[in-house]
């Protein structure tokens, strides 16, 4: 599309000019012939004049389905080998596209200034029938392109600052879930790592964590909050922090960060959970793996990614789709990293 004094011109701007309604506009740039050549002539001058150039996206998507849906996730690729949401979250997106008899393609990139040219070549690219977006960062310039260009989305996390679709676990819920189990065993001083705060997931665990220390008449510590990236190394860098405010537990937001949090507290000469109680987020398969098996908040990451696609091909398919957002359920799988079950 073309710009005008500024603003992007819009199949509506060309409507207006050649006074037809917006569907007489696009049957003319879709070659449709059952159009007046009179009206044909009024809306290629508006065309013309408005410099107007059609969203190649919504031209396909008029004349046929490519049947590939985009799953976009709005962080460098390197993260992905280290974070094991994203395995089991594709698995799951993949088993209900295929299911649905549509292809999934993955977009990522490796550095931050790469990012918005991937959005532009992705988002207007003209061979995807709608997005998966996952893990975008609120201000993040994506959102307002997608709904300039209308093109179909659904974003796993929400952001509050768009009305768009969306699916993901309850986050408050977990953050809640969590702090509340480390204050029944009787933890009073409770740090918590989190993930960066602009992303909508770490900011509701954040006030989980933060409520269920008011609902107890407790104050939470600023002292004892710590930001991280939802990365091994991250996590590790926190804890280290953490440890010299003296913590007797810690909610990690995430099962990778606590990892790397349970080897600073070895690397300190600590013990989890003797010197230091630890409850994850997640439930990913390491979280058994790690000693001792980590206590953690399980969200259902394969359906999250099954759930999204479904979500997103109902809105491709259907002009006024049900569903606008879902929250699914989280559960607390108690291990030993708390200190709830006794050691071997």
């Amino acid at each position: 599309m073309a710009m005008a004094h500024g603003k992007r011109v819009r199949l509506d701007d060309v409507a207006r000019l050649a006074g037809v309604s917006r569907s007489t506009a696009s049957r003319v740039i879709n070659g449709h012939p059952n159009v007046r050549p009179e009206t044909r002539h009024k809306v290629l001058e508006a065309i013309r004049k408005l410099g107007y150039h059609p969203n190649t996206l919504a031209q396909g998507l008029s004349r046929r389905r490519t049947r590939i849906i985009g799953l976009l996730v709005a962080m460098p690729a390197r993260r992905l080998a280290s974070d094991q949401f994203y395995p089991l979250f594709l698995q799951g997106a993949a088993q209900a596209a295929n299911r649905r008899g549509y292809r999934l393609m993955l977009g990522l990139f490796e550095e931050p200034a790469e990012q918005e040219a991937m959005y532009v070549d992705v988002v207007r690219g003209g061979y995807l029938d709608g997005l998966v977006v996952v893990s975008v960062p609120r201000g993040d310039p994506l959102i307002p392109m997608l709904l300039e260009e209308e093109v179909p989305f659904v974003l796993v996390g929400r952001d509050p600052d768009w009305d768009t679709p969306y699916v993901e676990g309850d986050n408050y819920r977990g953050g809640y879930m969590a702090t509340e189990h480390l204050l029944r065993l009787g933890y009073r001083r409770i740090g918590t790592i989190t993930g960066p705060l602009k992303l909508w997931a770490a900011t509701e665990r954040l006030r989980g964590y933060q409520d269920a220390h008011r609902d107890a008449g407790l104050e939470p510590d600023p002292g004892f909050i710590v930001e991280a990236d939802f990365t091994e190394i991250g996590g590790m860098a926190a804890m280290r922090k953490l440890l010299e405010a003296g913590p007797e537990a810690v909610f990690v937001q995430s099962d990778t960060m606590a990892a790397g949090a349970l080897r600073a507290v070895k690397a300190a000469g600590l013990k989890v959970p003797d010197d230091i109680a630890l409850v994850g987020y997640d439930d990913a398969p390491l979280a058994e793996l790690l000693e001792p098996p980590l206590t953690t908040v399980h969200q259902p990451i394969h359906m999250m990614g099954y759930t999204a696609v479904e979500m997103l091909i109902e809105h491709v398919e259907r002009p006024k789709p049900r569903t606008q957002g879902v929250i699914l359920p989280v559960k607390l799988v108690v291990r030993r990293s708390c200190g709830a079950l006794p050691q071997p």
